[in-house]
């Protein structure tokens, strides 16, 4: 970004960032492939594996720092037992919902932000538009709940959703809403590379102790639409996105770069339903319009000084779930 200000996105800028927000949006497609498979918890572990062996790289190309300070210690390991947590619960979530509702859950963890923010750490206040948008949000979030019980029982499609998985989905966006508010505390003493590397070891070993613990491990062939599933997450998830994304927040401001997140519940519908067989049901569609559009509102900023939330390095790292 230069002196005088960020720059006016360009066309090329434009398709990078809605090329980053469909990639995050396919996460979730990947995942419930994966977890097909292979058992959710474990199928976390060769994610954040082949993640972390990509920020081993990324470390080097950035110049950060991959042996820890003693005060990089305890943010690495806070950030790290968030991240098992939350993708802990989202994969067992998706395990057991659908792509449709995992990709419109999961994205809702920016309105916990929001709320947090206001009412905890006061970083940054509600207004009318961003209340507006929770609204429109919240709205979403009931209908597609309120439908899940019915869709549970008649659903005739590949996956079926289940009040436990939309439940657990729900958690699972409390839990990130959670770490991109510490992450965001937690970048001011650790770099960006080195937090996002060793939060991504920290998980793997978390998440394969848990696994061997107590995961129970079905016999039978692990089929490729499983492992292209686990390469997406490991590589064009916690790569791709987080290298497109880091280069168009050095050029760009955040808030210009973050309208484009309301396409990522979207594509994980649009996904859901061309991949995964997933019902249009009415109660889909009034869900994804609240959520997008909410998602739209909290992030629209009239004023280029204004900040993004969550924080820029957050969102490329993690898409993070986003997921």
């Amino acid at each position: 970004m230069n002196s005088n200000g960020p720059q006016r996105l360009t066309a090329n800028a434009i398709m990078l960032a809605t090329l980053t927000a469909i990639l995050w949006g396919g996460n979730p497609v990947a995942t419930r492939y994966s977890v097909d498979d292979i058992p959710p918890v474990f199928a976390a572990g060769l994610r954040f594996l082949i993640g972390a062996i990509f920020m081993i790289g990324w470390c080097r190309i950035e110049g950060s720092p991959i042996r820890l300070r003693r005060e990089d210690m305890i943010p690495c390991a806070i950030t790290g037992f968030l991240l098992f947590v939350q993708i802990g619960l989202f994969n067992v979530g998706v395990h057991r919902s659908t792509t449709s509702h995992s990709s419109l859950f999961i994205n809702t963890f920016v309105f916990w932000v929001i709320a947090f923010e206001h009412f905890i750490t006061h970083e940054d206040r509600l207004t009318v538009r961003k209340s507006v948008g929770l609204l429109l949000a919240a709205g979403g979030v009931l209908a597609l709940m309120v439908s899940t019980e019915r869709v549970e029982t008649e659903s005739v499609s590949r996956d079926a959703p289940t009040l436990v998985g939309d439940v657990i989905l729900c958690v699972s966006a409390l839990i990130l809403g959670i770490k991109v508010i510490y992450t965001k505390h937690a970048l001011k003493v650790v770099a960006p590379g080195t937090l996002v590397f060793w939060q991504s070891v920290l998980g793997t070993v978390c998440f394969f102790a848990w696994s061997l613990g107590f995961e129970r491990t079905e016999s039978g062939p692990v089929g490729i639409p499983a492992m292209l599933g686990i390469l997406y997450q490991g590589i064009f998830v916690a790569g791709v996105c987080f290298a497109l994304q880091a280069r168009l927040i050095r050029q760009y401001s955040a808030t210009q770069i973050s309208i484009f997140a309301f396409l990522t519940p979207l594509a994980g519908v649009v996904g859901g339903v061309l991949l995964r067989g997933d019902v249009v049901s009415p109660w889909l569609l009034v869900a994804a319009a609240g959520i997008a559009g909410g998602i739209v509102c909290v992030n629209w900023r009239q004023r280029p000084g204004d900040h993004l939330s969550p924080e820029p390095a957050e969102s490329a790292a993690e898409g993070t779930g986003i997921d």
